[in-house]
């Protein structure tokens, strides 16, 4: 709309003729497209038409840089005549482009790696602008009086009872406070930073002002959530669902301007989980029992522990034991716990319940498996414990199998909640056996459904339109992603993209959904807000409701329209979308909306690997400078003198403090590779920190050492691709961790693009995996033994250290290229059983290879071109 009414005055003034009226339109994603992703546009007409060709055309020189015939028609959809896809995916040039088609021109939108970047960031300005309690954006406090007990009997606590419950968010532009759609927001954002920790950045203090504390922006906003959930459940027995009620809905007002709805002076009602039906309007809601809101607290709670113990251990340790408790209280009565409503119908009336308890027990049971670490006491006296979480989990998949909404035309408001079975994606991560291949299967079926419905028309629209239609959209193409990433099927990418690119103007009102995203867009600007409408303020990154089926829009209660409808001519019998204060139902921005939309954006921005310094240019698009063997690089540039000291480790650490010594005192960095086993040992994590704060690189070298491929037949592999997957990203998390706990040093940024497989012994078909998971295969150098430093005397091919040595030393001095571009591989540690450990000779051989001119390189930067 921004962009619309800026036109509008710009034609006001410069004609005094009538224009010709425009019949079609070109819709596209506004934010842009990445060069490597999927770029579709939509060209619709209100005319039975259909054009013969279409062009990509670069904005600057005005030339044609591609074209093509539009292909399939899709026919009539909502105000169209007449609409079809328009692919341009295999064109990859960076730049700044527009489309063209039977009439038709596209606004101008950009090709490009960054196209994404700091959106995600962007959004969690309306995170905060929604907190309550101190509220950084009016630099102001409210609603420091919440609150008073209702429906507290069977705990034994009377009514009226006052409980300090100030904090969290307010849930859209009322200032109602929910516990179910804030713990998801609050997973949300804890899973964004987990699974995408460099896209975030530090600008903000704990308390939403500027300023740098240490911590990403999205995990302070993540512990504000997090600490508003332990007020919401203090102790054993006690939880409550929400503050507030829709008596809020009297007055629209700025939240510090509250006044005395609920008639106890400036408190709100805080209302207890009973497990039993409460006021609903004039009737009771149907509430069977306290699992969908106590299971949503265990999941939060559980995965805030697993990220916070890095950060604050006893913090960390409080959040799992809420967590345990949490769940204790989901197992008290299982069922639902709906909202309340007083004066009106409206309310969450969530149905399922066992999705929260799938999340909430694969929850539980990552977090122990890391709580205990390397522990093997703890493991054992636990095991079983463990997993009856991982079994109970398991269980809970097979009752909802698939999310109810997908594939169908209509719900009920949150009926279904969330959106989108978390539960599957973590649980599937952790299973390693058939059960793995199942819960992939119950999302597969989930995304067709929707696909049999999208594949008709040209949007690929096939999420219905009820109330919070986008929130749907986003949890939707989290699916897809989600899908790919568990089995690298790119089967659904177009449908995910079309999904995304809804959000940002590939509709059919040709709007983004999300306020002041793009700025220089078309996005809302009027939308149902206090902030907006009575003051003016910009509720940026704000995702609204979106578009409802019109027959719902029009049996809603008090809806009105304040200014012209500047969408009206692409209103249908279908579905509507207003930009006006006064339309609820889909210009509403909500919480859990925008903070499911950061998990989505984070993961979009962090799809392309990650730039490097200008000038420079990666391993992917200078392949001839490399040697490779079976898809692996295994040399650098060998016509530079630049090496790359690589030193992996998996059991065993003796030589860690040695080696990590000796680097600091010669001044110089390398690279270590380890699995996930020795990343989650604790006796390592003093020196791997060490190692990290000094620049090293720190990499993969998989989660549990698997051997991938057959000794004697490298081409029959020894496991799945799903098998290799848990394998390759089982250490994942612990990365992030530690880049971020350095402060993501560059030579850290990639620490997750490079992968050294376990025995560094793979075939092509491994290599292959991991491209299609983005990451880059490496191995050692072949040509010296720096690799047999873990043999021990007893073993046939053992080498002693002075052999190792003068191996290299004869390599270099012989061969015409001497070391140039050598992956130089070592280990970490070699276990009791070598007595002769050849890490104390690295003093030694780094001055020798100062003195023949050697620049030691991290593998990221040996494997950059100049």
């Amino acid at each position: 709309m921004r962009i619309r009414l800026t036109i509008a005055v710009i034609f006001l003034f410069a004609f005094t003729t009538k224009q010709p009226e425009t019949n079609s339109w070109i819709r596209i994603n506004q934010l842009g497209y990445q060069p490597g992703g999927v770029k579709v546009a939509v060209w619709c007409s209100k005319q039975e038409l259909v054009i013969s060709n279409w062009e990509l055309v670069d904005a600057a020189s005005k030339k044609i840089v591609y074209s093509s015939k539009p292909g399939k028609t899709f026919g009539a959809y909502g105000p169209f005549k007449q609409t079809c896809r328009l692919n341009f995916s295999s064109y990859k040039k960076p730049g700044k482009y527009y489309l063209q088609a039977g009439g038709a021109r596209s606004p101008e939108f950009e090709i490009g790696d960054n196209v994404y970047k700091g959106t995600a960031d962007f959004c969690l300005r309306y995170m905060r602008q929604q907190r309550s309690g101190f509220n950084p954006f009016l630099k102001d406090s409210c609603h420091t009086h919440d609150g008073y007990i209702l429906y507290g009997e069977k705990a034994g606590i009377k009514d009226s009872t006052h409980i300090d419950v100030t904090g969290g968010w307010h849930d859209a532009s009322d200032y109602l406070q929910y516990s179910t759609t804030s713990a998801n927001a609050t997973y949300h954002l804890l899973a964004a930073y987990r699974d995408f920790p460099n896209v975030f950045t530090d600008e903000k203090l704990a308390n939403g002002l500027d300023g740098k504390n240490g911590m990403a922006d999205v995990l302070d906003e993540a512990k504000w959530g997090l600490d508003w959930l332990l007020k919401m459940h203090p102790k054993d027995g006690w939880m409550f669902n929400q503050v507030g009620d829709d008596r809020d809905h009297m007055g629209m007002r700025i939240p510090k301007e509250d006044t005395n709805y609920y008639g106890k002076g400036l408190e709100r009602p805080v209302y207890f989980i009973s497990g039993e039906p409460q006021q609903r309007g004039k009737f009771m809601n149907n509430t069977t029992g306290t699992s969908s809101t106590a299971g949503k607290f265990a999941s939060s709670f559980s995965l805030g522990g697993n990220i916070f113990k890095q950060f604050d251990s006893v913090y960390a340790n409080k959040l799992m034991s809420h967590s345990l408790s949490a769940m204790d209280f989901a197992f008290s009565k299982p069922g639902v716990s709906q909202t309340v409503s007083v004066r009106s119908p409206y309310i969450y009336a969530e149905d399922n319940w066992t999705d929260d308890m799938e999340l909430a027990s694969a929850s539980i049971y990552n977090a122990l498996e890391y709580f205990l670490g390397s522990n093997k006491k703890a493991q054992s006296d636990y095991q079983g414990l463990i997993k009856m979480y991982l079994d109970s989990s398991y269980s809970y998949s097979k009752i909802e199998k698939i999310t109810p909404w997908l594939g169908a035309d209509t719900a009920k408001h949150y009926q279904w909640y969330p959106f989108i079975n978390v539960g599957h994606y973590e649980l599937a991560k952790q299973l390693k056996d058939k059960r793995r291949d199942t819960i992939i299967n119950f999302y597969k079926e989930g995304v067709n459904r929707v696909w049999t419905k999208a594949k008709q028309n040209a949007f690929y629209r096939g999420i219905p339109f009820i109330w919070c239609s986008n929130n749907l959209t986003t949890s939707f193409a989290i699916q897809c992603y989600w899908y790919k990433q568990l089995t690298g099927d790119k089967t659904f990418d177009e449908l995910e993209q079309a999904n995304f690119d809804w959000l940002f103007g590939c509709n059919p009102w040709g709007t983004s959904m999300v306020y002041g995203l793009p700025s220089w867009g078309d996005t809302p600007i009027d939308p149902h807000s206090a902030f907006t409408h009575l003051k003016n303020y910009p509720i940026d990154g704000g995702l609204v409701d979106g578009p409802v089926y019109t027959s719902i829009y029009k049996n809603l209660i008090g809806i009105q329209l304040y200014q012209p409808d500047e969408y009206e001519e692409f209103q249908s019998d279908l579905a509507v979308y207003h930009d006006d204060y006064g339309d609820y139902s889909t210009n509403e921005p909500t919480m859990d909306g925008t903070a499911s939309l950061i998990y989505l954006l984070a993961a979009k921005e962090a799809a392309p690997s990650k730039s490097l310094p200008k000038g420079k240019t990666s391993v992917q698009s200078s392949g001839k400078k490399f040697s490779y063997s079976h898809g692996g690089i295994i040399r650098g540039d060998s016509t530079k003198k630049k090496i790359a000291l690589v030193f992996t480790g998996h059991e065993f650490a003796e030589g860690g403090n040695f080696i990590a010594n000796t680097l600091q005192q010669q001044k110089i960095k390398a690279s270590f590779f380890f699995t996930g086993t020795f990343y989650y040992n604790s006796k390592n994590e003093k020196f791997i920190n060490q190692l990290a704060k000094n620049g090293n690189f720190l990499g993969n070298h998989s989660y549990a050492h698997l051997l991938y491929c057959d000794w004697n037949k490298r081409d029959s592999l020894l496991v799945s691709k799903s098998e290799f997957m848990n394998d390759l990203f089982g250490s994942m998390e612990r990365l992030g961790h530690i880049s971020d706990k350095a402060g993501d040093p560059p030579s850290l940024q990639r620490s997750q693009y490079y992968f050294l497989p376990p025995y560094e012994w793979y075939n092509d078909t491994i290599s292959a995996w991991c491209k299609e998971f983005n990451k880059q295969l490496i191995n050692y150098t072949p040509g010296t033994l720096s690799h047999a430093d873990y043999t021990t005397s007893k073993d046939k091919n053992y080498r002693s250290s002075e052999t190792i040595y003068n191996s290299i030393i004869d390599y270099e001095r012989s061969k015409p290229n001497g070391l140039n571009g050598f992956i130089l591989l070592m280990h970490i540690g070699a276990g009791p059983d070598r007595k002769d450990k050849f890490y104390t000779r690295l003093p030694e051989l780094i001055k020798y290879l100062k003195q023949k001119g050697y620049q030691f390189q991290t593998v990221d930067g040996l494997l950059t071109i100049d």
